[in-house]
């Protein structure tokens, strides 16, 4: 039961504004280093302009251009350590304007000068947390399931959603989630899309580190994959990273039946393009044909068919592709989304009547200018236990 995958030439989403900002930012990586620090030395005679006449005002200049350093050095070490690959010179620019602006804002309310070398200190700290350690702490999040559709006297089946690896090269993270898969031991694994990193989608050492990454997956009921953002990875380059991998099986736009002791296990991939006629067309057509039988698992990148999986029958939702917003600050929540939905099903679980959806927060990070950076959204595979009822 298949349908053949016609994609949209253009993913709609290259023309909004967060993927303008990311391409904008990474061009900034071009920059020669002189010129880099040539701007930060202007906002260090911003920041000059303001405390000069203050008491304090040589040491307030002296943190401004110590924290800059540090944390242009710190951005260098991710790459050089192999941590992470992303840009350095976009984010110390912006680090460098946000010192700026800080250090100037008290510099005009006459604050004491250790108290603008307080909010550095903090601001760095925030960085190195957000880029050194948050995105490595990859968590294992635990979910229920009871469906009356399977017999209530079988096992539990275990099965492991994984997503939006957005692998760059093999970094700690990647090690690490493979050591979690061996130990958790799943029966079935799925993916829910996005593969590689934006700014890596044709790089040869990217689709080798992929390989090596997914080709350890294992699962005595197998493991499921659909593509994930066109503009990040065409399906034809994801076809690339699995050709040859008798592990697992790529689902475009296709049912697989998976029989578990509990009872029918009816996993439905479906390709997104990001065009939400198209897509709701596309779940609408292959529900027509869906087994009659079992629990029915939709397999998508983004949360954004919810309502259409709800009203078609769907059971178990399972996506991911907002990161949980990847960024959240505190009592606010996430600062920007990917979704054509907003932040109506950013992360975690959500009840919508026929259907569960879980949008997982991935395990990548965003690629191009966007700093590889978490803050208060660690990194998540969710691992859920299906019982009969």
């Amino acid at each position: 039961m298949t349908d053949n995958p016609k994609l949209l030439e253009v993913d709609p989403l290259e023309h909004t504004p967060l993927h303008t900002l990311l391409v904008m930012t990474n061009r900034l990586q071009a920059l020669p280093v002189v010129l880099v620090v040539l701007v930060i030395v202007f906002n260090a005679a911003l920041v000059w302009v303001v405390w000069r006449d203050q008491p304090g005002g040589l040491l307030t200049l002296a943190g401004f251009s110590l924290a800059a350093a540090v944390n242009w050095l710190l951005l260098l070490l991710l790459r050089l350590t192999g941590r992470s690959y992303g840009p350095d010179k976009p984010s110390a620019l912006a680090l460098a304007v946000l010192f700026m602006v800080v250090l100037n804002a008290l510099g005009l309310l006459a604050a004491p000068w250790w108290l603008g070398w307080l909010a550095l200190v903090a601001i760095t700290a925030v960085v190195v947390y957000s880029t050194w350690i948050e995105p490595f702490r990859l968590e294992v999040t635990c979910q229920t399931y009871h469906t009356p559709k399977w017999s209530a006297d079988a096992p539990p089946l275990r099965l492991l959603q994984l997503g939006d690896i957005h692998i760059e090269r093999i970094t700690p993270r990647e090690r690490h989630l493979n050591r979690l898969i061996q130990e958790l031991a799943p029966d079935v694994i799925v993916f829910t899309g996005d593969f590689v990193n934006l700014s890596n989608t044709h790089d040869p050492e990217a689709e080798a580190a992929i390989r090596e990454v997914i080709s350890q997956w294992r699962a005595p009921l197998g493991v499921y994959c659909v593509s994930g953002t066109p503009l990040v990875e065409p399906l034809e380059r994801v076809q690339d990273f699995v050709r040859g991998l008798d592990n697992l099986k790529l689902l475009p736009n296709q049912w697989v039946t998976v029989q578990t002791p509990g009872g029918a296990l009816n996993l439905l991939g479906l390709v997104v393009t990001h065009d939400m006629d198209t897509d709701r067309a596309r779940l609408h057509k292959l529900l027509l044909t869906a087994p009659r039988t079992g629990l029915h698992v939709l397999l998508m990148h983004p949360p954004d068919i919810a309502p259409e999986a709800n009203d078609g029958g769907i059971d178990l939702y399972l996506c991911g592709h907002t990161h949980g917003g990847q960024i959240r600050l505190p009592l606010i929540g996430s600062i920007f989304s990917s979704s054509h939905l907003g932040n109506r099903f950013i992360m975690g679980r959500y009840e919508l009547g026929t259907t569960t959806l879980y949008t997982a927060r991935g395990v990548g990070l965003e690629g191009l200018g966007a700093p590889r950076a978490r803050f208060l959204c660690p990194p998540e595979i969710v691992l859920w236990e299906i019982r009969g009822q």
